[in-house]
């Protein structure tokens, strides 16, 4: 069955271009209904909102760092109430910070399953943004995300194109964690020696992402949002409007 998902864009994507004012607006003009804003764009978590509320968008996920979750959770909770935020997402963590054994994984996962406890008890849904790391084998041949997500109840945000970066298949890992995935990132990456400046990133729909072949699986985990990214487009209204037109175009087949 298909399930209808607002149209939702990364700010991310649009980081040290032109004022969240602006930005916003672009959004809304090119039919965007939903944003997801990352931690530089809490500072002000009132006047964000009336900017929303102005352009017709809503906030329904958010990234928040996780030293700032675990150091004061309660200022989270006031952010994402402010802007209407249901699902609270840590989305990395710095390498010197990653661990490189399971057992400091399993840490990772015990620390997210306190905050998940913390962010339920306010009514809000916690979860884990993955990028490539948590997919490459560690020396006992387990995957960091594994460890991450063993023996709690802390949601997911998938980046499906990072798992291919790490050289990964996003299906076992969509069908393994169906149940927890609760958010996505759609994105692209560009043919081998391309866009380079990007990072070898590309728009959604003319990069090598078989989403075609992925979107059902997707699809049938019923995530609440799926939120398109990049990480470093060169024109940040492109990247936004012929991505908008291909997602559209993805979720009507």
């Amino acid at each position: 069955m298909k399930k209808s998902y607002p149209l939702s864009f990364q700010m991310f994507s649009a980081r040290d271009t032109v004022p969240l004012k602006t930005q916003l607006a672009e959004l809304a003009k090119l039919g965007y209904e939903n944003v997801e804003p990352f931690g530089a764009l809490y500072a002000d978590p009132i006047e964000f909102r009336k900017e929303l509320d102005a352009n017709g968008l809503s906030a329904l996920s958010g990234h928040f760092d996780l030293s700032m979750l675990e150091a004061d959770t309660e200022k989270a909770i006031h952010i994402a109430n402010t802007l209407g935020i249901e699902i609270v997402i840590a989305p990395w963590l710095d390498p010197s910070l990653r661990p490189t054994d399971a057992n400091g994984w399993k840490a990772l996962g015990a620390r997210l399953a306190v905050l998940q406890k913390k962010f339920a008890k306010a009514g809000l849904t916690f979860a884990w943004h993955t990028h490539d790391f948590e997919f490459i084998r560690l020396p006992d041949g387990s995957f960091p995300v594994e460890h991450i997500f063993e023996g709690n109840s802390v949601g997911l945000e998938l980046d499906v194109a990072w798992v291919i970066r790490a050289a990964a298949d996003p299906l076992v890992w969509l069908e393994k964690y169906s149940d927890r995935l609760v958010a996505v990132h759609v994105k692209d990456i560009a043919p081998q020696g391309q866009n380079l400046e990007q990072d070898g990133w590309a728009d959604l729909g003319v990069g090598v992402v078989d989403w075609k072949r992925i979107w059902p699986v997707v699809n049938r985990a019923e995530p609440r949002v799926a939120v398109l990214e990049h990480d470093r487009p060169g024109d940040w209204i492109r990247f936004a409007k012929n991505s908008a037109a291909a997602f559209r175009a993805l979720v009507s087949e």
